[in-house]
């Protein structure tokens, strides 16, 4: 059962106040609307949401994703266009238990609304009218009936031509945050029903932020701030309001952590933390390519053939039905890893002093003799380097990659304006894994290209229709 306003503990008041400052600080003014929206499929493309306006990519995005895994891995046989609208809200309800999973440290605490005749007049008498026309406008429709439809800034017009009464955004801030309230439940197939039962509160215009609340409110915000070591500024940009790494970060795996690279490193005596296991949906970003940081081997190579992919402001969705591309790795494979691991730049060779390093950290034969005599034979002219192409021909002459050389990746961008013909839909594309030595060229002007080639360096894609947007 909800809790009314006079039932709700002090610390459960006093943790939705510190949920509010960490993610919008002192001014959640103008950013707060764009966030403002519930989970919509587009009309396109039965089981991709739409997203209305910048920002809350950092919440569709990673659930979009966790919706495609569940569709790829979990239910075999699936076709995208077959999918009913009964169908994919399961999904979507089962994708948010999967994030929400990863989140909890003792219970769920679900973040929902009261209804207006349950909240405190918080006016004073002279204001009774003002008050009585919020609640008229009250944006949550009750269980029983139906989600308002959004389509963009505007609800769609009833038949008559007038607006519902029901209008979404006429909460500001403060009258959104003193209807909020918390929800207890021990298992997850609570959560299950409960968002089946009310699934309003999704599709309502508050959904997403509503499961960024439950996310962070199920996380506890004493572990949040742990995980982030800094909190001078908020999860959401004050500005153009989009998720910070760390807010991606929870939403994928579960840690509020603020890098992507593997493990912890510690960077002059300060311990930064980034991710410690192999994630289920990986990361890519096109910031890596331009030297801002580096993804580990835990967000590249997740367990599941879908990535969430990254541009300087907005975030999309990668994925592929080739489960090779995240099959276990073969020892050509972990030498490839490797012998990379030596090449920071990218180039696909090494100095040929490192590759007694090399030898050794495979357990291959690193004796100094050896060694000299390998040296000579991969780098005949004495330039000082040595070919990646090489060193697998001399130590892996026979073992092929579980990688295929060609396979289909699709991608998908939740807003309109972004996708051809501003139809919300998957863009689908033929990959191709180039044989070179030498690292392609980066084109700048190809930012999908850019990201590609941070996970296959050698790669080459031939989309449908147009090179997808990742902006």
């Amino acid at each position: 059962m909800e809790e009314r306003l006079d039932s709700l503990s002090t610390k459960d008041r006093q943790e939705l106040r510190n949920i509010r400052t960490l993610l919008w600080g002192s001014n959640d003014i103008g950013i707060f609307e764009r966030w403002s929206q519930g989970f919509e499929f587009s009309d396109q493309e039965p089981s991709a949401l739409v997203q209305c306006q910048g920002g809350p990519c950092a919440v569709i995005a990673p659930v979009q994703a966790f919706l495609l895994k569940i569709l790829l891995m979990d239910t075999p046989g699936y076709s995208f266009y077959d999918l009913t609208a009964d169908k994919c809200r399961t999904v979507l309800i089962q994708a948010i238990c999967n994030i929400l999973m990863k989140c909890k440290e003792t219970k769920y605490r679900i973040v929902t609304l009261r209804t207006s005749e349950e909240v405190a007049p918080q006016t004073p008498p002279s204001d009774v009218v003002d008050a009585a026309r919020l609640n008229d406008a009250d944006p949550v429709a009750s269980p029983s009936s139906p989600p308002p439809v959004v389509v963009g800034e505007q609800q769609q017009q009833t038949e008559e031509g007038t607006e519902s009464s029901q209008q979404p955004g006429t909460w500001d801030p403060d009258q959104f945050h003193e209807r909020l309230t918390i929800v207890d439940m021990e298992t997850i197939d609570e959560v299950e029903k409960f968002y089946l039962e009310n699934m309003n509160l999704l599709m309502g215009h508050y959904g997403v932020l509503l499961l960024l609340y439950s996310v962070l409110a199920t996380k506890g915000i004493e572990n949040v701030v742990q995980e982030l070591n800094d909190t001078s500024e908020p999860l959401i940009h004050g500005t153009y309001g989009y998720g910070s790494q760390g807010l991606i970060n929870l939403m994928l795996t579960g840690r509020a952590v603020g890098h992507v690279w593997d493990n912890d490193e510690d960077v002059g005596g300060l311990k930064l933390r980034g991710i410690n296991q192999q994630s289920d949906i990986g990361f890519i970003t096109t910031m890596e390519q331009m030297r801002y940081c580096t993804v580990g081997s835990f967000y590249k190579n997740p367990k599941n053939p879908v990535w969430v992919m990254a541009s300087e402001t907005h975030l999309s969705v990668l994925f592929s039905t080739e489960k090779r591309l995240v099959s276990p790795e073969t020892p050509s494979e972990i030498a490839r890893r490797v012998f990379k691991s030596y090449d920071p730049e990218g180039n696909n060779f090494i100095p040929s002093v490192v590759l007694q390093d090399v030898l050794c950290t495979l357990d291959l034969v690193s004796d100094k003799e050896y060694v000299d005599l390998m040296r000579s034979k991969l780098d005949p002219e004495n330039l000082g380097i040595i070919l990646l192409n090489g060193f697998m021909d001399e130590f892996f002459p026979q073992e092929k990659r579980s990688m295929p050389d060609t396979f289909v990746l699709w991608h998908y961008n939740g807003i309109p304006g972004s996708n051809y013909g501003s139809k919300v839909k998957y863009s689908k594309g033929v990959a191709i894994l180039l044989e070179s030595d030498l690292k392609l060229m980066c084109n700048i002007s190809n930012p999908m290209l850019m990201c590609l080639q941070t996970k296959w360096p050698n790669i080459e894609v031939n989309w449908q229709d147009r090179t997808p947007s990742l902006n």
